[in-house]
């Protein structure tokens, strides 16, 4: 852009350019880009198709795993057949971790709502992954198990819930398999939950346990319908994968956010960012679409739960969902097959969905926490200085920035081990990260300065 604008004029254009000399050579460092670490390669290389296809089929048999199928006499069947299967499954993995993965349920009666015929109890399992660092925060990867068909709180006929959500409850384990022998600074839970159709019921208990007991979660991953890539019109989208994330964290100061310009800088829009970056690194097949919504319209999902407690928090989702394939009895009807079948699963497709997770989730465990930077605001000026105190862990620091009209980070500079670095950019039209590195490559989310002045 800058060569083209400059074959034009004369003296005039060769004063410009010494003006615009320092900016150029700041707009043209190399992009971000995600060192491979080959512990992380080696986690994502894990992720199998076939485990993930007998997950889902485990699940389906259950027949349903509606909320309200909690008194089923039968062993086999039901939302508490499929809760201890799936405590099962991740206790199978606690002699792998070396004692450091802890099963637990989450059990809690929940009153009659508008929505709902009668008290229910509401049982979600979660695993949780002990860090070395009890100073790093807690990530956590979730689903929900239950199902639904045509009526949310059906109990009897069948709801065999393939897609939405064993899909994702095959992806948690499948994460938690892969991950479990790994040693991790921070914190990971693997949660599924339940009452997710009948709102939130599990999520909304779990993360408000969380905030109450003080828990710092510095991210949720929600996995909920990620298993289909053929779409209602024969739309295939076998390599993309949608992200949503909120703008407005809970308790934000809206005249702030609009003072400031931070409005598509929330720690979920950072979050979905570091995930898009790092999964597409590691999955290079994929594509990470990402959404600037909370979610979808007349839908919702438990990354909302986290995001109520001010935790960021994002949403992985198919690209294009077949609603005959949702919330449906199983039927057929003028020639139409409904219901939610394992038929309609595309395992290699899940299983790249998964690795995106896996990617993210263990880089995020894996790094140093994110700097708190400062950007010096404290007189005008043509050029952005940033701070930041030094975070364990890190050997050097990445500053990466972007115009205000660009979705993702354009833009890095090492700083090495510095804790401070000046760029030749105006303050006023470009918006800056910090990200923190360890030695073997991993970093952190890319943290949003807050004005100094």
């Amino acid at each position: 852009m800058h060569s083209s604008f400059l074959q034009r004029g004369g003296a005039a254009t060769a004063v410009l350019a010494l003006v615009l000399a320092p900016l150029a050579a700041a707009a043209d460092d190399a992009a971000p880009a995600t060192t491979v670490d080959p512990a992380v390669a080696a986690m994502v290389g894990g992720v199998s198709a076939a485990r993930l296809r007998a997950s889902d089929e485990r699940l389906v048999a259950f027949g349903t795993r509606n909320l309200f199928s909690e008194r089923s006499t039968d062993p086999k069947r039901g939302v508490y057949a499929a809760r201890d299967w799936i405590a099962t499954q991740f206790r199978a993995l606690e002699r792998s971790s070396g004692g450091r993965l802890r099963v637990a349920l989450d059990t809690y009666v929940q009153p009659k709502t508008d929505r709902t015929p009668r008290d229910v109890e509401v049982s979600s399992v979660y695993a949780t992954l002990r860090g070395d660092d009890p100073a790093r925060g807690t990530y956590v990867m979730s689903s929900h198990y239950d199902s639904r068909n045509s009526d949310g709180n059906d109990a009897k006929l069948d709801a065999p819930g393939a897609d939405d959500n064993a899909s994702a409850v095959a992806a948690v384990l499948e994460a938690a398999r892969v991950m479990a022998s790994t040693h991790f600074r921070g914190t990971i839970v693997f949660a599924c939950f339940a009452g997710e159709e009948q709102g939130l019921f599990g999520s909304a208990h779990f993360a408000k346990y969380l905030k109450d007991s003080g828990v710092r979660v510095d991210g949720n991953l929600n996995d909920d319908i990620v298993g289909a890539s053929v779409g209602h019109g024969g739309e295939n989208a076998a390599h993309d994968v949608r992200l949503f994330s909120e703008a407005l964290p809970a308790a934000a100061d809206p005249n702030r956010v609009r003072a400031l310009g931070t409005e598509n800088d929330s720690p979920a829009r950072e979050l979905a960012r570091f995930a898009k970056e790092t999964g597409e690194a590691y999955v290079p097949s994929m594509h990470v679409n990402l959404i600037y919504r909370s979610d979808r319209f007349l839908r919702g999902g438990d990354q909302q739960s986290f995001a109520e407690q001010g935790f960021a928090a994002v949403r992985y989702v198919e690209p294009f969902e077949n609603f005959d394939h949702q919330h449906q009895n199983v039927r057929v009807e003028n020639g139409v097959q409904y219901g939610d079948l394992v038929k309609y699963v595309d395992f290699d497709y899940l299983a790249r969905v998964t690795q995106l997770n896996v990617a993210a989730l263990a880089t995020l465990a894996l790094a140093p926490a994110a700097p708190a930077p400062k950007l010096l605001a404290k007189e005008l000026g043509y050029d952005s200085t940033l701070q930041w105190d030094a975070v364990p862990g890190a050997t050097r620091y990445t500053v990466v920035w972007r115009r205000t009209d660009e979705p993702v980070w354009t833009h890095a500079r090492d700083a090495g081990a510095a804790t401070s670095l000046a760029l030749p950019l105006s303050k006023d039209d470009w918006l800056f990260g910090v990200r923190a590195v360890d030695a073997n490559g991993d970093a952190s989310v890319a943290a949003f300065p807050v004005p100094l002045r």
